[in-house]
């Protein structure tokens, strides 16, 4: 039985979602360095794979936004996300598209499972991303290491320790930031908590998640795949304190994701502790559901 909490918390609205690539053959190693890493694609050109979602996304006829990236607009089409309750419990599944649009959030019929990644090396440095210009909610905005959703599919929706979202978070690691499943083995997550909130993005997108907060503490390499992500770096609790000032001063026009946001604000600095001392475990809590606004 999952109790449901109320908390609330400045928000500070920019956001999140996420898409998928092919296997990088080269790593570079980031360690602490705050530069973009460029990214090569090793099966097929990127032109030709563009062409190849552009003629996808035309014999869609009709279809609305017809000015979407074509990467973008593939995921938002084709990916369905699984809806549910505010217990948790599956009620059915939509599609990426119209699980946020925000006038079909405001119906109360769009909240969907997702997951929030916090990985950080063995310094203790938490790796940062700032989204894509290209993403069709909150792009350009700075978060948390990772998110996006579990999808609709059998690997995906396994109940048993959290195996469906640990999945989906080990896919979207790989499609977002290259890095290989056998770096994350799916038993290394571990799910400290579940949050619910809902933000809404330019007016046409939002969000509206219930959302696995999954932490690891791994060294790895790192390929950003730029249709998903514009720039990475490692920040420590200082350099995120720095970021969360500018980003509430402007400075830089600097903006954070709002899920991210929230978890800063009501848990992120003390967890910080246990991600150091190795008692993670300790403090995971995966009955509560914290309602944050």
């Amino acid at each position: 039985m999952s109790l449901l909490l109320n908390t609330s918390s400045g928000l500070r609205l920019s956001g999140s979602l996420a898409s998928s690539f092919s296997s990088p053959k080269t790593h570079l190693h980031l360690s602490s360095s705050f530069a973009l890493l460029p990214r090569r694609f090793p099966h097929s050109s990127l032109s030709s794979l563009k062409a190849s979602l552009s003629f996808t996304a035309a014999t869609m006829g009709d279809a609305p936004d017809p000015g979407m990236d074509a990467v973008q607009r593939r995921l938002m089409f084709e990916d369905e996300c699984i809806l549910v309750d505010e217990s948790d419990n599956v009620v059915g599944h939509e599609s990426k598209y119209k699980c946020h649009l925000w006038e079909k959030i405001l119906t109360g019929k769009m909240l969907h499972r997702a997951f929030s990644v916090f990985l950080f090396n063995t310094k203790y440095e938490l790796l940062l991303q700032q989204r894509s210009a290209t993403k069709v909610t909150f792009p350009l905005v700075w978060t948390n290491t990772c998110c996006s959703h579990p999808l609709y599919r059998e690997s995906e929706l396994i109940k048993e320790n959290y195996l469906g979202v640990r999945n989906a978070a080990q896919r979207k690691l790989f499609d977002e930031l290259g890095i290989p499943a056998e770096d994350l083995p799916v038993d290394q997550f571990s799910p400290l908590g579940r949050i619910l909130y809902k933000a809404p993005s330019d007016g046409k997108w939002g969000e509206h998640e219930l959302d696995y907060l999954l932490f690891i503490v791994r060294d790895v390499n790192v390929q950003p795949n730029p249709d998903e992500v514009a720039d990475v770096k490692y920040v420590n609790r200082d350099q995120l304190k720095e970021l969360l000032r500018k980003a509430d001063a402007g400075e830089e026009g600097l903006k954070l994701s709002p899920w991210f946001r929230l978890v800063v604000d009501n848990f992120l600095f003390k967890w910080w502790d246990h991600v150091e001392k190795g008692t993670l475990t300790d403090i995971s809590d995966m009955e509560t559901i914290h309602k944050l606004t």
